[in-house]
C-alpha cells in the first residue's frame, strides 16, 4: 500500500522534503496557507495540494477539524511540520489522529523557549540564568541578582523574532504594561555577549549520525534588529571548538528526547570566560539557506535525509546515512536597495549559488580550504555593504530572512 505522508507549511520551504517523499514511493499532500498558494511549490511532486487562511492553520479546532474531514477518505501515515510555526501544530495532530511521530509534550522542548530551558537546566546544561515572567516578586529577585542587560524573549517564536534588550528594571516594567495578559508568554534571560554557533543534526534511534557546526559572523539577533550583512560558515573538523559542540549538541538533543528527524540548534561562546551555553534547538532544517550551505560543504541534503529517514521509520527499514564530504562553505545574505541587483562582479571560482529573491543579495562559496571561505566571506560582507546593503526595521510579527 502507498504510503501517505501530510506535510504542513506556514512559510514557503520544504520543497525538497516533498520531492525526496514522492520519489521514495509515498503520496503526498500539502496543507499551506492561502497568501502562499501560488509560491513555486513542486507541484508535480505534490498529489492533493489545500489551502486554508492563515491563522486557521494554528487554530483550533479549525485544523483538527479540516485534517480530520481529510482523513475520512485518506488513511495519512505521517504528518511532517515543514516550519517552525507548525511543530506544535502537526504534534497536536499526531496525538488526536493516533500518527506516530513526535508529540505534544516533547514538541515543546523544540517550540517553547521556557520549556527548553528548563529541561536543558534540569539535564545540567549550561544556559544564561534565566526566569519566566510570570510571579512579579521572582522577576524582581532576578534583576536584583542577576546584572544586566537582558534579553526579554517570546517563548514560542522563530529565531530572533520579537527579541528586546532590556538595560533596566523600569524598561521591563514599562514593556510588561504594553504586553498586558501577554506577558506569561515570555521568558528574560541574562545577556551574553559572545560569538554565536549552530549545530544541525540528523537523529536517527536516537542516535545523532549527522552534525555540522557553524558561526554566525553575527549574532543573527543583532542582524534582525539592527541591519548588516548575514553571515555563517562551517567550522574546521575535530577542533576543540568543533568537538565541544558537537559533544554539546548531544547532550542537549538527548535532554530534549529526540527520537528521529533534523535539528537546529543555537549556542552561545561567553566572551567572559569562554564557556558555551544552550540557546535554542528547533526541530526542522535551519532557514536562511544554512541548509544549502550545509549541502554544498558535505554532500547532504538535509531535507532529503529528513524525508529519507521518516519514510525508512514508516516501512521498518533501517536509515542509513549516505556518505559524507568534509569541505567548508559560507553563506552571505544582506537585504538590498535595487529590486534585483546586478552581482555579475561577484565571479570567483569558489562561488556556487546566488540567491534569486527581490531586493535580496546572497551566495554561497566553497573550498576545500577553510581559511579561503573565511577571506571569501569577509571579502563579500564588505562589498556587499558597499554595494547593495539597504537597512529596513522588522514590522511586528514578520519573518527573519
Amino acid at each position: 500500500m502507498t504510503p501517505t505522508i501530510l506535510c504542513l507549511a506556514s512559510y514557503f520551504k520544504g520543497g525538497a522534503f516533498i520531492e525526496a517523499c514522492k520519489r521514495l514511493g509515498c503520496r503526498t499532500i500539502l496543507v499551506t496557507s492561502q497568501d502562499l498558494e501560488h509560491e513555486a511549490w513542486p507541484r508535480e511532486a505534490i498529489d492533493e495540494f489545500f489551502v486554508m487562511p492563515f491563522i486557521n492553520l494554528f487554530k483550533q479546532p479549525d485544523i483538527t477539524y479540516a485534517i480530520s474531514y481529510l482523513a475520512r477518505t485518506r488513511k495519512i501515515d505521517r504528518i511532517i511540520a515543514l516550519d517552525d510555526f507548525d511543530v506544535e501544530t502537526a504534534a497536536d495532530l499526531r496525538e488526536h489522529l493516533r500518527i506516530p511521530g513526535m508529540g505534544c509534550t516533547t514538541s515543546r522542548y523544540f517550540r517553547d523557549k521556557l520549556a527548553m530551558r528548563v529541561q536543558a537546566n534540569d539535564e545540567g546544561i549550561p544556559v544564561p540564568a534565566f526566569v519566566h515572567v510570570l510571579n512579579y516578586d521572582d522577576l524582581r529577585t532576578f534583576m536584583a541578582t542577576v546584572p544586566g542587560p537582558w534579553v526579554l524573549k517570546p517563548r514560542s517564536e522563530a529565531s530572533s523574532m520579537g527579541i528586546r534588550k532590556v538595560n533596566r528594571a523600569e524598561e521591563l516594567w514599562s514593556i510588561l504594561d504594553e504586553l498586558g495578559d501577554r506577558q506569561s508568554f515570555y521568558v528574560l534571560e541574562k545577556f551574553v555577549p559572545g560569538d554565536v554557533y549552530h549545530v544541525d543534526s540528523i537523529v536517527w534511534d536516537r542516535k545523532v549520525l549527522f552534525t555540522v557546526c557553524s558561526k554566525y559572523g553575527l549574532p543573527p539577533m543583532a542582524v534582525y534588529q539592527g541591519g548588516g550583512v548575514f553571515i555563517t560558515s562551517n567550522l574546521p573538523y575535530r577542533t576543540p571548538e568543533e568537538q565541544a559542540l558537537r559533544a554539546l549538541n548531544r547532550e542537549v538533543i538527548a535532554a530534549m528526547g529526540m527520537v528521529r528527524g533534523v535539528t537546529h540548534a543555537e549556542f552561545i561562546r561567553s566572551q567572559a570566560d569562554g564557556t558555551f551555553y544552550f540557546l535554542e534547538i528547533a526541530a526542522r532544517v535551519g532557514g536562511a539557506n544554512v541548509d544549502l550551505m550545509i549541502e554544498h560543504a558535505t554532500g547532504v541534503n538535509l531535507w532529503r535525509e529528513w524525508a529519507r529517514l521518516e519514510v525508512a521509520h514508516l516501512r521498518k527499514e533501517e536509515y542509513m546515512l549516505p556518505p559524507a564530504k568534509e569541505e567548508y562553505a559560507g553563506l552571505v545574505v544582506s537585504l538590498a536597495r535595487d529590486p534585483w541587483p546586478d552581482t555579475s562582479a561577484y565571479n570567483d571560482p569558489e562561488l556556487v549559488w546566488r540567491l534569486h529573491k527581490e531586493h535580496h543579495v546572497g551566495f554561497i562559496v566553497t573550498s576545500p580550504e577553510y581559511e579561503r571561505v573565511q577571506q571569501l566571506v569577509a571579502a563579500y560582507a564588505e562589498r556587499i555593504a558597499r554595494d547593495f546593503m539597504a537597512v529596513a526595521p522588522p514590522k511586528s510579527g514578520e519573518r527573519p530572512v
